[in-house]
């Protein structure tokens, strides 16, 4: 081979390789600090400041007063449903006055304290996946993480810029992961948005408890609402099993277990989904889990 041409494929294969490193490097030093805080939602996502107006500061403020003035509705509605079964023989007969009563009384309770019950319920799911993580960190001696994640990955798969090689098997293994992690930040990106939404209609869910025939929108709620949160329980238990191959990421076998564990990651909202139903965060399907969740598929 000429010699100027042995020149010019090291230097496009350097150039190339210099492009992915730096695009490497890019994606870990921005994008892994902020997967931890999409993943692992606290209780204080009620208290953020970007949702003090929807959410206001007492029931005669924000959205609760929405759903305060529905109850009204839903009283009037009732009343009219039993006053017309007395008058045509084929109307359903509502449920009893008394029983009525009570439902109200009971949902329009569960309707105040809406966001209070929606904080304790995210409070619980963070202990538990705080313990995971604990009891992770005990073991392996640094925190259960992405970004204790992306430490190991990088001292186990990608080299330093004079050596990292896209076109070797840790190059493309590089590769594969840091897509497959910036997919999981879109994903868990949209997890959190649907948190913050399934939340902010909590109160309308409540409401839909006052009717025998609108109930099922409270079953719809709390089981895409817990499908969601649940997901932050599955995602240490991965990462502790990721970690556990930490200790001899020289072997290729250990490397694709990382694989696995990232796909693990990518599929994990799919796999609570399929066991308990719940919704989709898939950027692609997103919207056909939504449809799937209420209709109960």
């Amino acid at each position: 081979m000429d010699p100027n041409q042995a020149n010019i494929a090291e230097l496009i294969t350097q150039t190339i390789n210099t492009l992915f490193s730096t695009l490497f490097s890019s994606i870990d030093n921005n994008l892994y600090s902020i997967l931890d805080d999409l993943v692992f939602v606290k209780s204080d996502i009620i208290n953020a400041p970007y949702l003090s107006g929807i959410i206001g500061n007492s029931t005669i403020s924000g959205i609760i007063v929405i759903a305060n003035s529905l109850v009204a509705g839903f009283l009037i509605y009732y009343a009219i449903s039993y006053l017309l079964s007395h008058f045509i023989a084929y109307q359903a007969q509502p449920q009893k006055p008394y029983q009525f009563i009570f439902r109200l009384v009971v949902c329009t309770m569960f309707i105040n304290y809406s966001f209070f019950i929606c904080e304790q319920v995210i409070s619980i799911n963070s202990t538990i996946s705080l313990a995971i993580r604990s009891f992770g960190e005990d073991i392996f001696g640094h925190p259960i993480c992405f970004s204790s994640l992306i430490e190991n990955l990088n001292s186990a798969i990608y080299l330093n810029d004079n050596s990292f090689n896209v076109f070797s098997l840790d190059g493309l293994l590089k590769g594969l992961i840091s897509f497959g992690l910036l997919n999981l930040v879109l994903s868990y990106a949209l997890r959190y948005v649907l948190i913050i939404v399934f939340i902010l209609i909590s109160p309308f869910a409540f409401l839909s408890l006052t009717l025998q025939n609108t109930s099922w929108i409270f079953k719809a709620w709390i089981k895409m609402f817990l499908s969601l949160l649940l997901l932050q329980i599955l995602v240490p238990i991965i990462l502790l099993v990721s970690f556990a191959f930490s200790s001899n990421t020289a072997d290729t076998f250990c490397k694709l277990v990382y694989i696995g564990s990232i796909y693990a990651l990518m599929q994990a909202n799919n796999y609570l989904r399929q066991f308990m139903g719940g919704l989709s965060t898939d950027v692609n399907v997103g919207m056909s889990g939504m449809g799937g969740a209420i209709s109960g598929k």
